[in-house]
């Protein structure tokens, strides 16, 4: 398996490919939700076209859910998006918080940041901005956020455990996020778990759904919510490039599972001493 830097790397370009993309591939109905095209970034995908606030120039089809739906924003809210892509649900939790709120969106692809900069200015918002970093290290203050929401973006994060930490430091006190998912039932056949696609496409960088409900317990966070659940099926076609059609027939009768998830916890209103939240 690859370095943590390396993985990251991966990402980077896949996305960075992703981004300069041309839309019109995923409106002719070739690779959208459906991966005819043998993608699997886009097999996970809901659809967000009837949510308030959505734009198409800014949805990519590259989440595995909806995070904005469930995340109970409120007018005046500061919302911050991890792994904010284009801008889809930056946009969608900005209808949210109107005029008096703020949506912050973090990407660590420049592509993307640039695309959905191009995007803000198109429709004229001025309270939305997207900024370059690492989702485990923030580039914002502690303690600022009263929603953060994310989509299908953790599991291209090979620490896991970082992002949860980060993600208590930026919310207020009692805040709350609201983050889409994937996560596994079962171990992966081998020559899924090390194909550098399938961990940029979502699949074999998830972790195991109760580890990762794990992580959230342990950073800290109180009212777990399981707001979602739907099982993802990854076509035959995109499965054989990966594996035998031996190994395919044992992976579908097996008990393995790939799950989208959308989770929902909150950060205590008083926290330990010392960690700067009291």
């Amino acid at each position: 398996m690859k370095t943590e830097l390396e993985l990251k790397e991966l990402v980077r370009q896949k996305y960075s490919e992703l981004a300069l993309q041309e839309k019109s591939l995923d409106d002719n109905g070739c690779c959208g939700t459906t991966a005819c095209c043998g993608d699997v970034y886009n097999v996970m995908a809901d659809d967000y076209t009837q949510l308030e606030g959505y734009n198409p120039d800014a949805d990519l089809n590259l989440g595995c859910g909806l995070p904005t739906q469930f995340a109970k924003i409120k007018p005046g809210d500061t919302v911050i998006d991890l792994g904010s892509g284009a801008g889809n649900d930056v946009f969608i939790a900005r209808h949210e918080t109107g005029e008096s709120g703020k949506v912050i969106g973090i990407d660590f692809t420049e592509t993307m940041i640039a695309k959905a900069r191009q995007n803000a200015e198109k429709l004229g918002f001025n309270n939305v901005e997207f900024r370059y970093g690492d989702i485990e290290e923030m580039p914002v203050g502690a303690n600022i956020a009263n929603v953060i929401v994310s989509n299908c973006v953790l599991n291209l994060v090979p620490n896991k455990a970082n992002v949860f930490k980060e993600i208590m430091r930026v919310l207020k006190p009692g805040g709350h996020f609201s983050i889409s998912d994937i996560v596994l039932v079962g171990d992966l056949p081998k020559d899924l778990q090390e194909a550098a696609e399938m961990y940029a496409g979502c699949v074999s960088g998830a972790i195991q759904k109760e580890e990762y409900l794990g992580l959230i317990r342990q950073t800290g966070f109180e009212s777990i919510e399981l707001q979602k659940e739907k099982a993802i099926i990854v076509p035959d076609d995109i499965l054989l490039q990966y594996i035998s059609e031996a190994d395919l027939k044992t992976f579908k009768e097996s008990e393995i599972g790939i799950y989208s998830i959308t989770v929902f916890a909150r950060k205590p209103e008083c926290c330990e001493p010392g960690n700067g939240c009291c």
